[in-house]
Order: C-alpha cells, then structure tokens, then sequence
C-alpha cells in the first residue's frame, strides 16, 4: 500500500494484496506558515475524524455509469457499494455525509483513525484522504463600496477589469455559469439568477437557503462573470447570461472539500457543452478535488483562482488541477502588473487577468475587493463568450515566465 503525505492531508490507498504500510495516520501534518490572503486562502486543516473515500472502479466497476442519465439512482447505487465496504467496520448509525457518483465513485464519511487503517486495506478502495475545512479571508474594502450591504445604483459603470479583457459583451449563448462559491443574491437588480439548478451543502442551518449569499463572495464572482447591461450597476463579461449558486461556502466564507467535491459533481452531472464553472476558492493540495474537476471538465469548462499567498499554485487545489477545459488564473492590477498576493507557476497557470480594486454586485448592493477570486470570473465569462484571445504578457510574473493576458 502506497501513502502519500502533502500539506494538510494524508492520501493512502492499496496495492494488490491490500496490505497497509500506513503509520501514524492519527498524527496532524503540520501547516506550512502563509500570508495573509486577500481573498483565498487563510490555509486549510484537517477536519477531524472526516475522510474522502474513492472506490476503484477496476476493482468495482464504474457503479454510477449504469445510470447515465438518472444522477439520483446513481448516486444510490454508489450509496449502496459504500454501505456494504463499511460494512465490515461495525459503525453506528450512517456515518455517510455525501455521495459522489458523476466525478468520482465515492462518499466522505464520519470514521475513525482506527476504521479509517482497517478500510485501507480493502481492496475496493482507490484512496482515502482527509477532509479539509478551508476559509476566505476577510476581503478589503469592504462596506459601501458604491452600493454594498444594501443600496443600489442610479448609473452603469463598466469596471476597469471588463473594459480590459473586452467584455461587456451581451451574451446570447445556451451556456450558463456555475458559480461555485457561497451562494448568489438571487434577487439582485443586475444578475440573472437560477436557483432551481442550484446546489447547496448545506442542507439545515443558517445557510440552507439557497436564494441568498450571506457572504457576498459569491455574489461578486456572478457579478464579474454576467452583470446585465441594463443602465444600472455594472457590466459583466458575458453580460446577461444566467449564473447558478453551487453553495459550498458558508456564510463566514468556510467549506469542507467533501462538500465543494459534492457541489463539482452536481455540475457535472447536470451542466452541458458550453457551461462553465468558477471556482473562486481553494486550500491545501487534494487529490480527490483535483481528480473530481478533472473529471467534470469533460464537459464543463472551469476557471480556476490560482490563489493568494504570492506561492506556487501547485500547492494549492483545485488550483493544481491540470486539464484541456482547465484553466488556472492569476491576478494583475491596472497597467498590466502582477498582483503581488498572486500565485504562480507555469503550469498550472494558464491566464492572467485582472484582479485588483475590482467593483461588481454584492448582496442588496455593489462592492470593490481584490484577489485572484476576482480575476477567475473575468476568464470564466470569456470562457462563455468563446476561445480566449492573447492580450499580451503580464508584467513582473515572479516565475519568470509572464502569463498571458486573455481577452476576448
């Protein structure tokens, strides 16, 4: 049995004769030290006694393929695989959280350290990792910011971001955007919203309300991708087109791997040839989310927040997630200029784009705040729009290697 270890998790899986060579599994690994995030990441942890279990399907078979177009029996099915592996393990009650069937054939699951050896060691599993819990720092800014927390607009304004990659554009495409994030403010004047093929992780509580976003993250991401042209507010990239709340990220802006998995594998079993997904969050690296978008992106397209801790963007997931409908983003401010907080790293980048002082809708409002969060939603609307189109280079790119600038 082979392990891997990297930050903030631990991978472990079986060879041929299902022997564990897994030691120490109780121990924490340590958190590298990281600086201060504007918008992603404060870092991640492992969430104690939850494990992300992937069953190999040369070993049993691709469950949720017999039901292609029935997403709920499918997921069912894999229910099913998943109950009878545990059920050597002698648990107590269902310990199952959420069920992956389109992206993976797997289930996160309450265990412990000692359940979690002895499953590693069957033959049925792929891999196990911990789960992580990860938060979006506090964004800068802020408040007002031209409407936030409750006013609205009298005038629009097209941000200097949309002006730079050509957008603007009133989109008349099929597609829509998944927005995977803390929700969307389905009633806001300038977004067109689809709650009803919406996804959310939390099912009870504060934030089981899919038609509100009580961070505002989420929010602002929809706003950048698809703002309406409509006289009021701001534009967005792909003006007008229909962005969908996939709620993986409470309102404090936290969430578990094991639910933003759940929320890719809702996309992939309900998006189409000309969707795109954002995903304007990420932590430590993980093998199963990066395996799970991987796995969307047969279908859907995904733009991809590099990150915030001025690194190398393969530390992170779903920023290290490698793949032809893939594309990683970085940030730069006006003049073309690297955004000192953005990752980097050629691959997984793909694209630079802007990502500084960026104004969009906010819950009841508008904001302006700065990330790497904010410049994946301009590639995303591109994306929408078509092919992306080379705006030249980036100035300062700390690997030497410039990104390019995507335009439309």
């Amino acid at each position: 049995m082979a392990l891997a270890a990297s930050t903030g998790l631990i991978l472990f899986s079986c060879t041929d004769d299902g022997q564990s060579e897994l030691e120490n599994i109780e121990n924490q690994i340590a958190l590298p030290e990281v600086e201060e995030a504007v918008l992603f990441n404060q870092g991640s942890y492992e969430i104690e006694g939850s494990y992300i279990i992937v069953f190999d399907p040369k070993v049993t078979g691709d469950v949720g393929a017999k039901f292609p177009s029935d997403y709920k029996s499918a997921k069912n099915a894999v229910k099913q695989l998943a109950t009878e592996v545990l059920g050597g393990l002698q648990m107590k009650g269902d310990v199952i959280d959420h069920v992956y069937s389109k992206t993976l054939t797997g289930i996160s699951a309450r265990l412990t350290p000692e359940q979690a050896i002895q499953l590693a060691g069957d033959s049925r599993i792929a891999y196990i990792e911990k789960d992580q819990m990860f938060t979006l720092a506090p964004p800068p800014g802020k408040g007002p910011g031209g409407g936030g927390g409750g006013g609205g607009s009298t005038g629009q304004e097209t941000p200097w971001g949309i002006a730079r990659v050509n957008g603007g554009t009133t989109y008349t495409g099929n597609g829509v955007a998944w927005i995977i994030d803390s929700g969307i403010d389905s009633s806001h004047e300038d977004l067109n919203v689809d709650v009803s093929r919406g996804f959310n992780a939390f099912t009870n509580g504060p934030d089981a309300d899919l038609t509100v976003d009580k961070n505002g993250h989420g929010t602002h991401v929809s706003g950048t991708v698809a703002a309406i042209d409509n006289s009021v507010g701001v534009v967005g990239v792909a003006a007008g087109a229909t962005v969908i709340p996939v709620k993986v990220l409470d309102r404090r802006g936290s969430g578990s791997y094991s639910g933003v998995i759940a929320g890719i594998d809702h996309v992939a079993a309900n998006g189409s040839n000309g969707d795109v997904a954002n995903m304007s969050l990420g932590g430590g690296f993980s093998q199963a989310v990066n395996d799970a978008v991987i796995a969307a992106s047969s279908t859907v397209k995904f733009a991809i927040a590099a990150g915030n801790e001025s690194s190398d963007a393969n530390g992170s997931s779903p920023a290290s997630a490698n793949g032809n409908n893939i594309y990683t983003i970085s940030a730069m401010s006006e003049g073309d200029i690297w955004a000192s907080f953005s990752n980097y790293g050629n691959p997984p980048v793909d694209y630079c784009e802007p990502g500084v002082a960026i104004k969009s809708t906010w819950p009841g409002g508008y904001n302006t705040i700065s990330g790497t969060s904010m410049a994946s939603p301009h590639a995303c609307g591109l994306l929408l729009l078509g092919n992306i189109s080379n705006g030249g280079t980036v100035s300062g790119d700390p690997d030497g290697n410039a990104d390019t600038i995507g335009v439309n």
